[in-house]
């Protein structure tokens, strides 16, 4: 079976997104100033990755954003909506409570 050259490619893709859009401009616009000079190799980094096309940096809305959950104290609703998007499901066999 013949794989297209483009389908590959987006496989092999990694897809990084960011509430930041300060973060994405930075890895896609070389310009610096003095405010940014200490990330200078983490965006240098980015950056290389991103025209090598091994990653892809996309805006995803904050309220979208399911890293919160490693980062942030959620309520119950976004953490369990988060934990279903990363696949992780409850215990159905948990023991609630104590005694």
């Amino acid at each position: 079976m013949f794989v297209d050259d483009s389908n590959f490619l987006e496989l092999l893709l990694t897809i990084i997104k960011t509430d930041n859009q300060s973060a994405i401009k930075l890895a896609y616009n070389p310009i610096f100033h003095k405010n940014t000079k200490h990330i200078d190799t983490q965006v240098h980094f980015v950056r290389e990755k991103q025209q090598s096309k091994e990653i892809c940096v996309e805006y995803c809305k904050t309220c979208d954003n399911m890293a919160d959950i490693f980062t942030k104290p959620l309520g119950r609703v976004k953490f369990e909506l988060f934990r279903g998007m990363l696949g992780v499901q409850d215990n159905p066999f948990s023991i609630k409570g104590g005694s």
